[in-house]
């Protein structure tokens, strides 16, 4: 019911932020929890942040706890994570999802931090 589009993924060197976009195809999004999850080589899929539906509620992995924020603009319809300070264990493809109990998924981008 919800396509999800992320973007902004890309090479950048360690230090260097980042700013992802999730860009929902109905305004259906507002009504919904976001988070965005990562996967890199070899690895399970991971949490990396949420934010609930009015956005006053966040929540962080601790890997990237102060690094990372996560955010919203619903009537754009989309969700965003800016990412600052990165490191190489950083780089992985970063999915956006939505959707009762996460079912709406992204394609996923790339990122890759280089040392």
């Amino acid at each position: 019911q919800v396509q999800l589009v992320e973007s902004g993924g890309g090479l950048v060197q360690a230090g260097g932020s980042l700013r992802l976009s999730c860009a929902a195809s109905a305004r259906t999004f507002r009504t919904y929890a976001m988070g965005w999850f990562r996967q890199a080589p070899g690895k399970e899929r991971e949490f990396v942040a949420s934010i609930n539906w009015s956005a006053d509620v966040t929540n962080y992995a601790d890997s990237v706890k102060g690094r990372f924020t996560i955010s919203r603009d619903n009537p754009k319809n989309t969700g965003y994570l800016q990412m600052n300070s990165l490191k190489p264990e950083d780089t992985a493809v970063y999915y956006c999802t939505t959707g009762p109990q996460y079912i709406y998924w992204g394609q996923g981008t790339q990122v890759t931090v280089s040392s």
